[in-house]
């Protein structure tokens, strides 16, 4: 059991004879101390990652090298890819608590000090040196670059304040500010965005990562930190707000590219255990498999439709929103109708598009059809996509002849789902095709309400049979002419219909 900061010895003397000796520690960088940490963790067979879904054969062993070579890194991909979280769980692979000069601003190693004030308080103190401790996750300093960070702000400045209240000289040491890296000291320093920070910017990280040495002011410096450096960036950023420049970037020992989930099953388990669905609420909620499925094809399709950008991506956070949303949508209806259990049906994923179509970067062709347009035509690719694979061999010719004769139905989403299984048993065969989905006759109306409604909507994906929607207006409002469905906007509460 780590040992509380109570126990823990508290001057230069005491912790030379403890388990923190110089030789221990007093020549041990926070690289080397990673290394070992992460070799021990591999002996024993842990995840290095936790949470971190799809990348167990291609960016995590890629990191490891990384860390076993010393090297500072840079995670490469598009957004929505788990490179800042994945940057934050490195600080599982540090000491529990490490020994530093107390006060000291940059966390001075007790036997290496290299800043003015720590050597001159060893030199009158000696062995009564006071120590203070840092625990792992105090070692981690995260900054977003941005174009107005300064040098002031990474590195430090001079401060007239503090020359003025201790009496010292301006171009004094001691009269300098610290900036975040040097505050960074013995720990992780992470850059997200790095293309984004200006040129001289940079030029003061490889300096100060490669030299040791930096000018404040004009004033040299001499700063030999103790630094893992990690630093993320997105692809398209290399040329559309900015790039690294080409010292900086030859620094940087490993360049590892991340990517999304390679498979429908390891999306769906991101979604799963990032979705916000465990969510107090006075009525019980049930997610068909289905559904998420939908919602998860929905990304994947996305990302392979010519109308999307490509080189932005289309991030795991939209199947995420998605879901939330849906689920939403379906508590809210749930509430109304006085029902028990809330499930998500189809409609509810087209409700959900406020959080599908900020999360596209469309391209000249999507931008010309518009943003909803294209998220319903990617939905309705996904239902198509889900409904095969559930009812591939399943033969609903007796639905589709239903509709062929002059069947139509309308569906409206604020009734109750006992009335709308009732609707939904008047279409010939049409019921007892949920069995195909796994469910029984016993299962609540909004179960099999939902799962009818995905037979549906998958017929329609399939272009089996027609739909059309209602805008929910009052009597007099019906009278006008509805614009179409590709250009109208949203609106909640629609009246589907089914020809």
């Amino acid at each position: 059991m780590a040992k509380t900061n109570r126990e823990l010895p508290a001057t230069l003397g005491s912790i030379r004879k403890s388990e923190f000796s110089e030789e221990r520690i007093g020549t041990r960088s926070v690289k080397d101390e990673l290394r070992a940490n992460l070799l021990c963790k591999l002996q024993r067979g842990e995840n290095l990652f936790p949470g971190i879904v799809g990348f167990e054969d291609t960016v995590v062993p890629q990191i490891v090298n990384a860390l076993l070579s010393r090297h500072n890194f840079i995670l490469l991909g598009l957004r929505g890819q788990a490179k800042t979280r994945m940057v934050r769980q490195l600080t599982s692979l540090l000491d529990p608590a490490v020994p530093y000069i107390a006060g000291c601003e940059i966390h001075d190693n007790p036997y290496r000090p290299i800043c003015r004030r720590c050597r001159n308080l060893l030199e009158e103190q000696g062995d009564a040196t006071p120590i203070a401790w840092l625990e792992a996750n105090d070692r981690y300093v995260e900054k977003l670059a941005t174009p107005d960070v300064t040098i002031a702000d990474m590195i430090g400045d001079i401060d007239p304040i503090k020359a003025a209240r201790s009496g010292q000289n301006i171009s004094d040491e001691l009269t300098v500010h610290y900036g975040l890296l040097p505050r960074a000291n013995r720990g992780i320093f992470a850059i997200n965005e790095l293309p984004d920070l200006a040129g001289k910017i940079q030029v003061g990280l490889f300096n100060i990562m490669q030299e040791g040495d930096v000018q404040i002011k004009g004033y040299p410096v001499r700063l030999p930190l103790d630094l893992l450096l990690v630093f993320t960036a997105n692809p398209e950023d290399y040329t559309a707000r900015g790039k690294i420049i080409t010292p900086l970037k030859d620094r940087i020992g490993s360049e590892i590219r991340t990517h999304y989930p390679a498979s429908i099953e390891h999306g769906l388990e991101i979604t799963s255990q990032e979705a916000w669905l465990k969510r107090p609420s006075p009525i019980e909620t049930r997610v068909p498999a289905y559904i998420r499925e939908i919602i998860e094809t929905l990304a994947f399709v996305a990302r392979e439709d010519k109308k999307i950008d490509k080189r932005s991506g289309v991030s795991q956070r939209l199947p995420i929103s998605a879901l939330e949303n849906a689920v939403s949508n379906a508590e809210r209806r749930a509430l109304a109708s006085k029902e028990p259990v809330a499930v998500p049906r189809v409609l509810d994923i087209y409700a959900a598009l406020p959080s599908i179509t900020g999360k596209l970067e469309l391209e000249y062709e999507g931008e010309l059809k518009g943003g909803d347009v294209v998220a319903r035509d990617l939905i309705r690719a996904a239902v198509g996509k889900v409904y095969s694979q559930h009812f591939e061999g399943v033969n609903v010719a007796q639905i589709i002849q239903w509709f062929d004769l002059g069947g139509s139905l309308k569906l409206d989403e604020h009734v109750d789902s006992a009335t709308m299984v009732k609707q939904l048993s008047s279409i010939q065969g049409l019921m007892d095709k949920v069995g195909a989905l796994g469910l029984s006759a016993n299962e609540p109306d909004a179960v099999r309400a939902a799962a009818a409604e995905f037979i549906l909507e998958g017929l329609y994906a399939h272009r089996r049979i027609s739909r059309s929607e209602e805008r929910g207006f009052g009597a007099e409002e019906k009278k006008r002419e509805a614009p179409s469905s590709e250009e109208r906007p949203p609106r909640q509460g629609y009246r589907r219909q089914y020809n």
